[in-house]
């Protein structure tokens, strides 16, 4: 499968043009997974930007903390699937089929998290993360007190509230500079 149509909307530099500091990012990227996914390529136009932007995703996503970096991808999955971003739900799905050792599990959770086969807690989560996305201003203290009762911090909580409000910017971007899934998000962890 090979794309045909440019990366985004916007303007994409040429890697040799970009601050040393995000190429050298871009290519260790690379080197990990094997290409580089078209976000990077997508933000490296606006280098002050791309560098805020990736500081708070590793800040969010690669912390230690109450929830594992499964479950953090499965928020970004369900959330960007309500959000119709595809970037998204592609490339983190990928992540997160690797993350959760499991190669169905992030299709189960773009088509319809309450269907999927996760756990309670995961449940418990994807319901405020799903709240918190659709209808942040419904979110109330029994919210909190559900999430509790399935041993999640006050931190967590917060964690999974900036993850959603995160990605939901992530999503919007995405979705206005036309950003899609690399090829080889796909196949990743299946």
């Amino acid at each position: 499968m090979t794309r045909t149509s440019p990366v985004s909307r916007f303007p994409v530099p040429d890697l040799e043009a970009l601050p040393e500091d995000i190429r050298s990012r871009i290519l260790a990227v690379q080197e990990k997974s094997g290409f580089i996914p078209n976000i990077f390529l997508a933000l490296a136009h606006r280098p002050d930007e791309f560098r805020a932007f990736f500081a708070y995703h590793d800040a969010l996503m690669e912390k230690p903390g109450g929830l594992t970096k499964a479950e953090r991808e499965m928020i970004v999955v369900a959330t960007s699937a309500a959000n119709q971003c595809q970037y998204c739900v592609v490339a983190h799905g990928a992540i997160l089929r690797i993350r959760a050792k499991n190669p169905l599990i992030a299709d189960q959770i773009s088509a319809n998290y309450r269907k999927a086969e996760i756990t309670p807690r995961q449940r418990v989560l994807l319901d405020f993360a799903m709240k918190a996305s659709q209808e942040a201003a419904a979110v109330e203290a029994s919210d909190l007190q559900a999430l509790a009762e399935h041993g999640f911090s006050q931190e967590d909580v917060w964690d999974m509230a900036a993850i959603v409000a995160f990605f939901a910017m992530s999503n919007r971007l995405a979705n206005i500079a036309d950003i899609r899934p690399n090829p080889e998000f796909y196949n990743l962890g299946r």
